[in-house]
């Protein structure tokens, strides 16, 4: 499919080297806002060094930059093909009678490839970092007074089902701890309606294996008085990884666990919406990616001497942005349930594939 010839070859090297320069810029432009945020909120209001500062970025900073990846393919690929313009290879290319299908289809070939391995690869691995980053931050603040962060989550099966509410979280060795608990626990009535049970506090709870381990627990039934005890264990079905993210944003899962989830989720009686976007829009990547690289190479195979490059690009780089944006507000439709996960995912890539596609054949074949 790439390099079935020296033109195809060398045009995605240049293609790739654009790349790796966009990719350096706007990783550098990442991590530096993300250093400069967490020395704001972190280095001021904790004892910690430079060298820890850069840690926690580096660990932040990789999802961010994946998430922002269409962007390096939108602005690499332009640089490229205007680079290959202006020094008008791409018109003694197209002189010798290559179209520009040819040259196009490897740098699409290419992204595409990239999309592949980025959803294989690399959103486990920042899906990794960002909770290692997660569970830094907070050993960071864990000295740090200032109000708790409230956390919900919730746990069940088709019989009971139990809202978790908590008003700060942690991880000790590895395992999930919540600290200010209150527990809402309903089961299922004859009528097959959830109806509220009882309810059970606790001033700290740890997940271990099959259950959770609650420790200065007051437990209340409708109708009835308190009962107070050192501790207590309430049955879950949920592990550390799933836990934590429960706890979190569906942006952090790992690609293999979003259908693990999205069960786990249905299961206990909670909506899987935002998992089941986040799979579509994950599985849509590859096509995105191509899709960026396609629209750009589009936009700048205008002869330098008919003049208007610039301004083509410049066109190029507005309709990136433009799609972009389309594809975040798909993906808020999609959470707002107006439009099915996958509708919400694949609609902005096939229309960027879309246009670039017309524009070229508008290019190349008038």
């Amino acid at each position: 499919m790439i390099g079935t010839g020296r033109i195809e070859r060398y045009v995605l090297a240049r293609t790739l080297v654009a790349l790796g320069g966009a990719l350096a810029v706007i990783a550098a432009v990442v991590m530096l806002i993300d250093f400069v945020d967490i020395s704001r909120t972190v280095g001021v209001r904790a004892d910690v060094s430079f060298s820890q500062l850069i840690l926690l970025t580096l660990l932040r900073s990789p999802s961010t930059i994946l998430a922002l990846a269409p962007f390096v393919f939108l602005f690499g690929t332009l640089a490229a093909f205007v680079a290959l313009n202006r020094r008008s290879e791409l018109i003694a290319m197209r002189a010798a009678g290559v179209s520009a299908w040819r040259f196009i289809f490897p740098a699409a070939g290419a992204a595409f490839v990239v999309g592949v391995l980025a959803v294989t690869l690399l959103n486990p691995l920042t899906a990794a970092l960002g909770a290692q980053a997660e569970v830094y931050r907070n050993a960071m603040m864990d000295n740090y007074l200032n109000e708790p962060k409230g956390t919900w989550l919730r746990q069940g099966d088709g019989k009971t089902q139990i809202v978790i509410h908590a008003r700060a979280r942690d991880q000790v060795d590895g395992a999930v701890r919540l600290r200010g608990v209150s527990l809402f626990i309903y089961t299922l009535n004859a009528r097959g309606v959830m109806d509220f049970s009882r309810r059970v506090e606790a001033n700290e709870a740890r997940l271990e294996p099959g259950f959770w381990r609650l420790t200065g627990v007051r437990e209340a039934t409708p109708g009835a008085g308190a009962i107070r005890s050192e501790s207590a264990s309430i049955p879950s079905n949920l592990d550390d990884r799933t836990a934590s993210e429960r706890l979190g944003d569906p942006q952090a899962v790992a690609f293999w666990r979003l259908p693990e989830t999205i069960k786990r989720t249905r299961d206990a009686g909670f909506s899987d919406t935002p998992f089941r976007l986040r799979l579509q829009q994950v599985l849509a990547t590859p096509l995105l990616y191509a899709a960026m690289s396609v629209l750009a190479a589009a936009f700048s195979l205008r002869l330098m001497r008919l003049g208007g490059l610039a301004g083509l690009a410049g066109a190029g780089v507005t309709l990136g942005f433009a799609f972009f944006f389309f594809n975040e507000l798909c993906g808020a439709l999609g959470k707002a349930e107006v439009l099915t996960p996958a509708v919400a995912a694949w609609t902005p890539p096939v229309l960027a594939l879309l246009a670039g596609f017309t524009l070229l054949c508008y290019t190349e074949d008038g």
